[in-house]
């Protein structure tokens, strides 16, 4: 056979491959997704500016850039795009501009976009970060909350340090009980309060004081004379952290508390005439879950009732699209759907299709925006795609405007996701999983399966894309994931199954009964199963493999494995302790220690990998090591990957996450059968 002739056969061997690598999803098509979020429709309804996410392979970030879609003709134009960063973008009531935030002019600021006239203007020059953007309903003003920060605290006199010395950095004070937050260090001392400024720029004026943080939703009244928002001004609110009241604030400055009810009350809504006033309130009992409720207040009484109290899910984004009529979104069973809710309670479903505004994992996410006339824009996901911007009728009519991702995963055989119900072996409790199958799939074969575990463990995933997940099935795993008990969209008793019992053999009931109904299907290589979980997860999977040995390996994420170190060092024991614990660690060292993976770390006989971010103050650096030298110390084969200037959400950088897939696929490959 000539060279010539030997080369083709060559070439004609390697095609199969080469089309097989290029049809199926890669590490590297991560940096090529790109999803809608905050969709915001404009006041007449023709109109929808949205942000535009995507991934700089160049720069390993994320770029948020401003689309503009109209509603009639599907048609998208740019109205930000380019290298720097767009987000927030509010219509004014008038529909004549879009107000937005950007860092555009070297530092983040507020700006105006008039739409008919196609300019912008910037009209602020602030010196910390901007949130609650909100229009006056008279379209001069914008309102937002600001950090006002505060000189720090100095206990020690230093001497004067002499011209030109290079001395070392001064000591940092801390005496608050909250001193530090996950993503961004230690706390710098000071608190939000809420701002306005006239939209055609000027001095922003601060309304609202004190040392209390003042933020979330604002809502102004109709006559534009003043904002509503919630706060906890109690004196002692770094130990209160369930309670939160509603308050006005007049453009000249006069406070007036509006709700004083125990627990928190917070996201208001004017209706279109002011006479109503929508809000939600959570209890404060010490529970790590609680349902948020609807109530309307009668603005002239100032006397409210709570709506559908018998509802068992948490409503979210309570906003009038007429004169007896809310839409709202809610959790169930895995997804989360857009709804109305009339003023006596009536329930209406519209779509179980707000989806797909988190890349990573499977969980519920998404957002609508709704205007007076009824109209809503939401963002669309499913189980293949990420989201994209659509519209629903009252009838539940989807339309869906744009389809952000169809050049890269047209092409591409993704894993199809499937549902499967079972019932744990501790109880009996019914539990909703889902599975993914890898692309060309053939049911007569048998494959290795993958356990995933969600974090919270008070959230829950779903029938959503997962660049993650379809990750591991593009590599030949069966990937399985639950809603174990204390998962989020099932009603408060499913949810509150776990308290003061995470982590234990109730929810590991729960997942290993899911590896039998997996195993019970027919395509599962039982000698191949493999766990893995992050944060709650990270919990799980370690305490899951401190009570059996039938999973080859696991992959431990960001997790606790000692509590009664984890609440004293984290940025969360403030909350954690009143709500997941019966009491401080030092009274209840026994019960800290039964939640502890570490106190199963004796019976541990699976290889085990580790990671965590090393900016990590959720679930810190610590508890990954000192799970690693016990593991070390009984000679258990473990690995420990750090992932440099990662927090908790480890996964924020396309490459990270690129890094916590593929160290998973290659540990897990070692210890295939």
């Amino acid at each position: 056979m000539s060279y010539r002739n030997r080369l083709a056969v060559a070439i004609c061997a390697l095609l199969p491959v080469m089309a097989h690598a290029d049809s199926i999803f890669t590490a590297k098509d991560i940096f090529s997704l790109e999803y809608a979020s905050d969709v915001q429709l404009s006041p007449d309804g023709e109109q929808i500016v949205y942000v535009r996410n995507s991934n700089d392979v160049m720069n390993d970030s994320k770029r948020r850039n401003l689309w503009l879609v109209n509603t009639k003709t599907n048609e998208q134009t740019p109205l930000f795009s380019g290298a720097n960063q767009f987000s927030h973008p509010r219509w004014s009531a008038d529909g004549k501009k879009v107000a937005f935030i950007s860092n555009v002019s070297g530092s983040t600021q507020i700006h105006v976009h008039y739409l008919a006239e196609n300019r912008t203007a910037l009209v602020s020059q602030l010196t910390s970060g901007v949130s609650n953007l909100t229009w006056s309903p008279d379209s001069q003003w914008l309102a937002f909350s600001q950090q006002v920060n505060e000189k720090p605290t100095v206990v020690a006199k230093m001497p004067v340090k002499p011209k030109g010395a290079n001395w070392s950095e001064p000591a940092i004070v801390i005496d608050k009980a909250y001193y530090q937050a996950d993503g961004r260090g230690l706390v710098k001392p000071g608190y939000k309060q809420i701002f306005v400024l006239p939209c055609e720029g000027g001095t922003p004026r601060q309304l609202t004081s004190g040392e209390f943080h003042h933020s979330g939703k604002l809502a102004w009244r109709r006559d534009s004379k003043s904002i509503v928002f919630s706060a906890n001004r109690i004196a002692d609110w770094e130990y209160k952290r369930l309670e939160g009241d509603l308050f006005e604030i007049s453009l000249d400055n006069k406070l007036t508390q509006l709700t004083s009810a125990p627990g928190r009350e917070h996201s208001p809504s004017f209706s279109e005439n002011g006479k109503q006033l929508a809000y939600l309130s959570a209890s404060n009992a010490p529970n790590p879950y609680r349902n948020h409720k609807l109530n309307i207040m009668t603005w002239r009484t100032k006397k409210s009732e709570m709506i559908a109290s018998d509802f068992d899910r948490s409503i979210q984004n309570p906003t009038w699209i007429g004169s007896s009529k809310l839409a709202m979104s809610y959790d169930d069973f895995g997804k989360r759907k857009l709804a109305t809710i009339s003023t006596s309670g009536k329930i209406k479903d519209l779509t179980d299709t707000v989806s797909g505004s988190t890349l990573g994992r499977p969980y519920l996410s998404g957002s609508f925006s709704a205007n007076y006339a009824g109209d809503i824009a939401y963002t669309l996901g499913t189980s293949e795609r990420p989201s994209n911007v659509a519209m629903v009728s009252s009838r539940g009519k989807v339309k869906q405007l744009t389809s952000l991702n169809e050049d890269l995963l047209a092409h591409k055989r993704l894993g199809k996701v499937h549902e499967i119900n079972y019932k744990s072996s501790f109880d009996g409790e019914a539990i909703q999983g889902w599975y993914i199958t890898p692309p060309n799939f053939d049911p007569t074969k048998k494959y290795p399966l993958l356990l995933e575990i969600h974090g919270g463990p008070h959230l829950a995933y779903g029938p959503h894309f997962s660049a993650e997940l379809q990750r591991y099935a593009a590599e030949g795993y069966v990937v399985f994931y639950d809603n174990h008990r204390g998962s989020s969209s099932y009603g408060e008793r499913f949810a509150m199954l776990l308290k003061y019992k995470y982590s234990s053999k109730e929810d590991f009931a729960d997942h290993d009964s899911g590896v039998d109904a997996m195993i019970k299907t027919g395509f599962i290589d039982e000698q191949n199963l493999f766990i893995a979980g992050g944060s709650a997860g990270g919990i799980a999977t370690a305490y899951a493999i401190g009570l059996t040995e039938r999973f080859n390996a696991a992959v431990v994420v960001k997790p606790v494995i000692n509590w009664l170190s984890k609440v004293l060092t984290a940025d969360s024991g403030l909350t954690q302790i009143p709500t997941q614990f019966p009491g401080m660690p030092w009274d209840h060292v026994e019960h800290y220690w039964q939640r502890s993976p570490m106190s199963l770390v004796g019976n541990v006989t699976t290889p085990t990998m580790l990671m965590t971010g090393e900016e990590d103050l959720r679930t810190p650096m610590a508890e990954t090591e000192q799970y690693y030298q016990a593991l070390k110390l009984r000679k258990i084969d473990t690995v420990l990957i750090k992932i440099p200037g990662a927090p908790h959400g480890i996964a924020g950088r396309p490459s990270r996450m690129i890094s916590k897939i593929e160290h998973t696929l290659a540990w897990f490959e070692k210890y295939k059968k």
